[in-house]
């Protein structure tokens, strides 16, 4: 007698169904946009002090970036689009751009404790995404979408490091332009992406134990 299918293994989706919807271009695109932010940080230097213009330019593309994560869960809830591969490829997008801004400015040394920060962000970062997937190879398993914490920490973080990426020290008081912002302003500017830098982190740390909790230990809801 044949033996029968697992329910769980039946009603599983297929990780590549709908892989060229029109969310997940997008979030393809984003992908790419990582690559070109990368090449044009690295080409401006420290703080954008080697070429600022190509800073500027850096700094612009990486707000843009973090912006459209948006766009593409827009798309895919209005055009009925939400696949596993999306809710896979979002979150992981998201982590690219994050994760490669927050190696460059530490390599840049442009905020204090950078390597220990970004350590504790990578390690969260790396790990759920490891999670990720092994949810998703379990017998009936799910990708399992953000949830509230980790994209509040994903706001918080975007506004940090696109402070952090505009090169506002451009702007500071000098003796040919002293009409620029005093340096009170420009360190107060700083020090507010730092704080809201740190809020980030902790949501990280937050939202990864939200997530292990989840998936490890579910309420009877969660079940």
């Amino acid at each position: 007698m044949a033996e029968k299918n697992n329910p769980d293994e039946r009603s599983k989706p297929s990780l590549l169904e709908g892989w060229n919807t029109s969310a997940n271009l997008v979030t393809y695109a984003r992908i790419v946009l990582v690559v070109v932010y990368i090449v044009l940080t690295v080409m401006a230097g420290p703080s954008g002090r080697d070429d600022v213009t190509l800073r500027w330019a850096s700094a612009v593309l990486f707000i843009v970036a973090a912006s459209t994560d948006k766009v593409d869960g827009w798309l895919a809830r209005r055009n009925n689009e939400v696949t596993e591969l999306g809710k896979l490829m979002d979150p992981i997008a998201d982590k690219l751009l994050m994760c490669s801004a927050l190696i460059l400015l530490s390599a840049f040394g442009e905020f204090t404790w950078a390597w220990a920060i970004t350590a504790l962000f990578l390690i969260r970062e790396i790990g759920i995404t490891l999670m990720r997937f092994f949810v998703m190879e379990r017998p009936g398993g799910k990708v399992i979408a953000a949830a509230w914490p980790g994209k509040l920490k994903t706001v918080f973080q975007s506004i940090a490091l696109s402070m952090y990426m505009l090169p506002a020290w451009t702007l500071g008081q000098t003796v040919e332009h002293p009409e620029y912002l005093p340096a009170a302003v420009i360190n107060g500017y700083y020090l507010v992406a730092y704080v809201l830098l740190l809020v980030a982190l902790v949501l990280c740390l937050y939202s990864g134990f939200v997530y292990v909790k989840g998936t490890f230990f579910p309420s009877r809801k969660e079940a």
